[in-house]
């Protein structure tokens, strides 16, 4: 996942891209290249997240249909973020029935794992993952906190997007990305987490209910 960018980054690309999209809906086929390369990092990164190693080939189905369907988008760059995240994530459930296992650990890296914010417990926290550490520790999040983390830091989405493409609330969305970082936190014994009130619950892995 070394492509992966930081969210304030990925974000500070949304008015070039809602441009390219505008250009390849008019049939630019540059510009459907330049709005692959600015969201497949953060969609692949979250299809890893959802079925391991199987993430690029639910990405190119996933392509495939954002390709085929692409007329029909209406909205500016945050929203076509949202609307590539949405059919990943049914490509990637579509996957798992077929295959009949559950999504696998992330493979997060040090890159993409800090929420947009000032500096916090939880960038502390973050900062210090591994590849390896994170694959561990998001896949022991409860599924609700491990994905609303994924669509938040990975992909980049804001609160009532990520809400959108899970088809909650957003508040609830925030909160479970919330409690994910500050349980990540603990678990790397950042200093003051412990004293964040989150409470110890029966570890699940990123394919179980909550």
């Amino acid at each position: 996942m070394g492509q992966g960018r930081h969210p304030r980054r990925v974000q500070a690309y949304d008015g070039e891209l809602g441009a390219a999209v505008a250009r390849a809906q008019d049939g630019d086929e540059a510009a459907f290249a330049v709005a692959y390369r600015l969201v497949q990092p953060g969609l692949l990164g979250y299809l890893r997240g959802l079925v391991g190693d199987d993430a690029e080939d639910v990405a190119s189905d996933a392509w495939l249909e954002i390709a085929r369907d692409l007329g029909r988008f209406k909205g500016d760059g945050a929203g076509f973020r949202g609307w590539t995240a949405t059919i990943a994530r049914h490509r990637a459930l579509d996957h798992l029935r077929r295959q009949r296992t559950r999504p696998r650990p992330t493979a997060l890296e040090q890159d993409v794992l800090d929420l947009p914010g000032p500096s916090s417990t939880h960038e502390q926290a973050l900062e210090s993952l591994s590849t390896e550490r994170a694959l561990q520790l998001v896949g022991e999040l409860p599924r609700d906190q491990a994905e609303a983390v994924l669509l938040r830091v990975v992909v980049g989405l804001d609160g009532p997007s990520a809400a959108r493409v899970l088809g909650k609330r957003p508040g609830a969305v925030r909160t479970a990305a919330h409690r994910g970082l500050k349980r990540l936190a603990r678990r790397l014994g950042v200093e003051g987490a412990a004293d964040e009130g989150v409470t110890d619950e029966a570890s699940r892995t990123l394919g179980e209910s909550k």
